[in-house]
């Protein structure tokens, strides 16, 4: 009898372990083969006026099928920050964290943009092209789009941003996880330990915290 019992233990087990795996989603691709994403986020852009962080007219509106829908690009250079909303933009949030953590365990590897390695802004830059947004290449770049917020509104999708070189300049990035009332978690790639979970409790993380950016909203 017991050892029915716990034959049927594992079998609930294995059960619930496979229906949690087979919801998350890591693409815009794989959301639409399983019928969760037609392709109309109806995605937004509006400028931000950079010396007031105020959201200004939107500039544009994309509502095409998956086929037809243009890249937006986040552009540093632009004499505005550009940020994207959406009617659903929690949606794309989640699918967002989704993909990035999904390259947990992959390994550091500078100027590295796919699962055999990556470095912090890489894991960004490839995450984000997996639903047709392009950010800018580098950690520095990625710090001059979007909008600026205080780490008391922090929320998941935020870009975070860090000073691990001693010095002023930004050269860490990560996307956050998870927000509570006094941490904030993020998925980055570590030089030291790859495609990792961290959290700006950590000393470390806590020392070197520079900024945090919202590209969607």
């Amino acid at each position: 009898m017991r050892h029915l019992l716990y034959i049927l233990l594992l079998s609930l087990f294995f059960t619930s372990c496979n229906s949690t795996k087979s919801s998350i989603i890591t693409s815009k691709k794989e959301a639409i083969k399983k019928n969760v994403y037609d392709g109309k986020l109806n995605i937004r852009t509006v400028k931000i006026d950079k010396k007031t962080q105020e959201v200004k007219t939107p500039v544009a509106t994309k509502t095409e099928t998956p086929k037809k829908q243009e890249n937006v690009i986040l552009n540093h250079n632009n004499d505005e920050d550009i940020i994207i909303t959406s009617d659903n933009s929690s949606y794309l949030i989640e699918q967002i964290i989704n993909s990035a953590t999904d390259n947990i365990g992959s390994p550091y590897h500078s100027g590295g943009t796919t699962k055999s390695g990556f470095d912090c802004s890489g894991l960004l830059y490839a995450t984000f092209k997996n639903f047709d947004i392009t950010l800018p290449r580098t950690s520095s770049e990625m710090s001059r789009i979007g909008k600026i917020i205080n780490k008391g509104n922090a929320k998941k999708g935020d870009l975070i941003f860090f000073t691990t070189n001693g010095r002023s300049s930004i050269n860490h990035v990560g996307i956050v996880t998870e927000v509570t009332d006094d941490e904030i978690k993020f998925v980055h790639s570590s030089t030291s330990r790859g495609v990792m979970i961290s959290s700006t409790k950590e000393a470390y993380y806590s020392k070197a915290f520079a900024q945090l950016n919202r590209v969607i909203e």
